[in-house]
């Protein structure tokens, strides 16, 4: 199952983005604009911007959002210390209630290593 997560998830999110966008409503196209704008190359790098997406989610406590970011940080190259050591500091910010998001991220991390072997 462990590898099946990756292409569950992005399937899953595929599909829902499609059906979500297919209404053509201005607002939400107007914020998937603004996100995916946000995470492109300006004064910050995007592998900085993706490590600070992964590190607001955390502290968020929103899955999905842990794994897009993770996903994005693993196709940037940022190593898997680079990753522990955000997650950390979201754990220091957010509290004990962000471990069992942490533990879901080791989990989708390992995943995406496994995926590519």
């Amino acid at each position: 199952m462990e590898n099946n997560i990756v292409e569950e998830f992005n399937a899953y999110r595929s599909k829902m983005n499609d059906a979500i966008l297919k209404d053509n409503n201005k607002i939400i196209k107007r914020i998937f604009n603004l996100d995916t704008n946000a995470f492109t190359e300006g004064a910050l790098p995007k592998k900085t911007k993706e490590l600070i997406g992964l590190g607001n989610s955390m502290v968020l406590r929103c899955d999905d959002c842990v794994r897009y970011h993770l996903e994005a940080c693993y196709k940037l190259d940022v190593s898997k210390e680079e990753v522990v050591e955000a997650l950390s500091v979201s754990l220091l910010i957010g509290g004990t209630i962000v471990i069992p998001h942490l533990r879901r991220a080791y989990e989708y991390w390992d995943a995406l290593e496994n995926a590519s072997k």
